[in-house]
């Protein structure tokens, strides 16, 4: 069985060097880049199970115009990414969470916290990728081609509502809390308010009404929310 690639995208020699021995001492195999140039090249003709994306590099692109263009490619846009940044104000992290990244980490790291990050978020983007389409009334999600569609409508939406949505579909008919869903969707120790999946539960509702389909998502009052095709009566 062949390991899984790990792309680390980081202009800093020793912190990539470091990152390599890392992941190679937790069964991982490495690849690198320095610039956005050399990692677009690396996904291309490796195409990684994972990407370590530095926020700062060098040349006009950064790390979160890098994750942008990823995720708005939908051959792309599967591959998960974990953002490495000295940033660490909340604002910044919303920023890159909200690019699609789907986790984040603050420099200084410890190497056993990162190889558990990347576990974590591999098992949830493996979990999302399945190749059965899943179907929840009248809307489909399919995993293989990165859409949801209701017949042959493709609801388009940002990184963020797609995985929050994959999420919910995989996960019908039980009752999450918003803290489960921000440690679900968005992976742990990333300090967000818990209001933040309000306002993507919203923003799901919204780009989900034209099709009749808003209401697949259900407020549970004290709890968080829930999605499932049964109407609740009372």
């Amino acid at each position: 069985m062949s390991k899984e690639q790990i792309l680390i995208v980081e202009d800093e020699d020793a912190i990539r060097e470091m990152v390599v021995m890392t992941l190679e001492m937790a069964g991982f195999d490495s690849l690198q880049a320095a610039d956005v140039s050399e990692a677009h090249q690396q996904v291309v003709d490796h195409r990684p199970a994972l990407i370590l994306l530095d926020w700062m590099l060098p040349g006009d692109k950064s790390g979160i115009d890098f994750c942008r263009m990823l995720k708005s490619d939908a051959l792309l846009a599967e591959i998960p990414v974990i953002m490495l940044t000295a940033k660490s104000e909340e604002d910044s992290k919303v920023h890159g969470l909200d690019a699609g990244a789907d986790d984040y980490m603050t420099k200084p790291f410890s190497t056993r916290e990162l190889i558990s990050r990347i576990k974590a978020v591999l098992r949830r983007s493996n979990a999302l990728s399945g190749d059965k389409p899943i179907n929840i009334g009248k809307l489909t999600l399919d995993a293989k081609s990165h859409r949801f569609m209701v017949g042959d409508d493709i609801i388009d939406m940002g990184p963020t509502e797609y995985r929050l949505l994959a999420f919910f579909m995989s996960h019908p008919e039980r009752a999450y809390t918003r803290a489960q869903l921000l440690d679900q969707v968005w992976g742990g120790n990333v300090y967000i308010e818990d209001r933040t999946i309000d306002v993507h539960v919203k923003r799901l509702r919204t780009l989900l009404r034209p099709h009749d389909c808003d209401t697949l998502i259900q407020t549970v009052r004290g709890t968080g929310y829930r999605f499932s095709s049964r109407i609740e009566k009372g």
